[in-house]
């Protein structure tokens, strides 16, 4: 559920009766999702001056650090798939020549 809710955040800006309306989910049940997405910092909320709602958007910062996080994974995981390509031409090489 947390992820169709985080879906939704392509767009900028989303009340709670937008998600509740586009997931077809109860009104509390969006509510802990997105209390969930507030608290592990993925999501914020802005009160909207003259209405008794809030407007929810995604927080930029979580998704930079995880760009980073990963392209150190994807360099370590590319080089080993260097390696093992590497090794499995030796390994061609040398069948071919056996044979």
């Amino acid at each position: 559920m947390n992820l169709k809710v985080f879906m939704h955040f392509r767009n900028p800006f989303d009340s709670i009766g937008k998600i509740v309306n586009r997931l077809h989910v109860r009104q509390p049940q969006a509510s802990k999702h997105l209390r969930v997405l507030h608290e592990s910092g993925v999501i914020e909320f802005v009160a909207v001056a003259n209405a008794n709602r809030r407007i929810y958007q995604l927080r930029p910062e979580p998704f930079r650090e995880l760009v980073v996080w990963l392209k150190e994974y994807r360099e370590i995981w590319e080089s080993k798939f260097e390696n093992l390509d590497r090794y499995l031409q030796d390994l061609q090489k040398n069948e071919s020549k056996s044979e």
